[in-house]
């Protein structure tokens, strides 16, 4: 038995955890909220993110980082990807140098377009991404939660270190694959969350199975390039990070992305919808990351030409501008964060009274426009 710390109690972390203390490790989470904290402690249920599955009494929760990590073997951020620099920062005087490093979150940082296992490599001193992995794929926390077969991905650029993930995580129920593709599967499983807000805005529309299929395969096909130009391997993009996380995102009645698509095409503004919601769409901070990604030769990098310089931030509010609503269609530039897709059932009078979610020029096609 080894003592596992894991950052974030949300409902991946603590279904995580549970997944660890199933393998006989003592577990410690470490949450940011006082009051959840609290809460689970005297429950013993995270009736917030995940009711109805017990946790242990013998597994621990705190709000300090202060001796949060100490003698742990290794270190699981389950924290949004939008939050993992601060907690890495925060927390790395805790961990142990010889400590494994899981990245659970799915996303791309706005400001430096960097990776999750980039950010933690940064932030905790570990060149070259040592001890550092993601483990990702097609994984609803409502569901490991319960037992039902999984399966997941755990990379890492080096084979042993992907094993020694593999070997923590596994489980009669949670099967764990390794690959070495770092950078195709953080890419993969991100990229995915875009699509899987287009599908919720299909869902939304009332397309059918044809219009899902078409998006799915293109979709695919979009993330894969983008996704090579990016430094990944074409074919992990056919596997559970790529292929299987994009069909289980842009399906599920679980997935907070699809979700935000869904009544996005139902009238409500992005802002309403993620006030309403408890849990973070990764999509959403994602696309902006997506669009400056595929900007310029090879997917573009804004890093590469002056990160962190005033030439570097004059380049990026460039690629973020994006065209008024109103500007005739004739002449204006679909965004990356633009889905085109043909009216619905009722042509052009379907699209009144949306306000800002969709920019129709009346042609036969509505832009849905993410960015609102």
């Amino acid at each position: 038995m080894s003592r596992v710390t894991v950052f974030g109690a949300g409902s991946w972390g603590t279904t995580l955890g549970l997944v660890l203390h199933d393998n006989a490790h003592d577990v410690v989470f470490w949450e940011y909220d006082r009051e959840q904290v609290e809460a689970v402690a005297r429950d013993r249920e995270n009736r917030k993110f995940l009711p109805g599955i017990p946790i242990p009494d013998d597994v621990a929760i705190t709000n300090e980082f202060a001796g949060s990590a100490a003698g742990s073997a290794a270190v699981v951020f389950a924290v949004p990807s939008h939050t993992v620099r601060e907690v890495a920062r925060n927390a790395r005087n805790e961990i142990p140098d010889d400590a494994l490093v899981v990245n659970v979150s799915k996303g791309i940082e706005n400001e430096t377009l960097a990776r999750m296992s980039e950010v933690l490599s940064e932030e905790l001193g570990r060149s070259d991404a040592r001890g550092v992995a993601s483990l990702v794929g097609p994984s609803h926390a409502e569901e490991v939660s319960r037992h039902l077969p999984t399966t997941v991905v755990a990379a890492a650029l080096d084979q042993e270190v992907a094993i020694a993930v593999r070997d923590l995580f596994m489980t009669e129920y949670l099967r764990v694959y390794t690959n070495t593709d770092l950078v195709g599967v953080e890419l993969a499983v991100s990229l995915k969350n875009v699509i899987a807000i287009a599908a919720g805005i299909c869902d939304g529309l009332g397309y059918g199975d044809n219009t899902k299929g078409a998006l799915l395969t293109r979709g695919l096909a979009e993330i894969t390039r983008l996704g090579v130009a990016l430094g990944g391997r074409p074919e992990t993009f056919a596997g559970l990070s790529g292929m299987g996380d994009l069909i289980t995102t842009c399906i599920s009645k679980h997935s907070r992305n699809r979700h935000v698509g869904e009544e996005i095409a139902r009238g409500k503004t992005l802002a309403q919808i993620l006030d309403e919601m408890v849990m973070v769409a990764e999509g959403v901070k994602t696309t902006k990351s997506a669009a400056l990604r595929g900007q310029g030769p090879e997917g573009g990098d804004p890093r590469a030409d002056g990160a962190g310089t005033e030439a570097g931030d004059d380049r990026r509010a460039a690629l973020a501008r994006q065209p008024a609503a109103g500007t005739p269609a004739e002449t204006r530039r679909k965004s990356p964060r633009d889905v085109v897709l043909p009216h619905p059932r009722g042509g052009h009078s379907a699209c009144q009274g949306r306000g800002a979610v969709l920019d129709c020029d009346q042609s036969g096609r509505s832009a849905v426009r993410l960015a609102h």
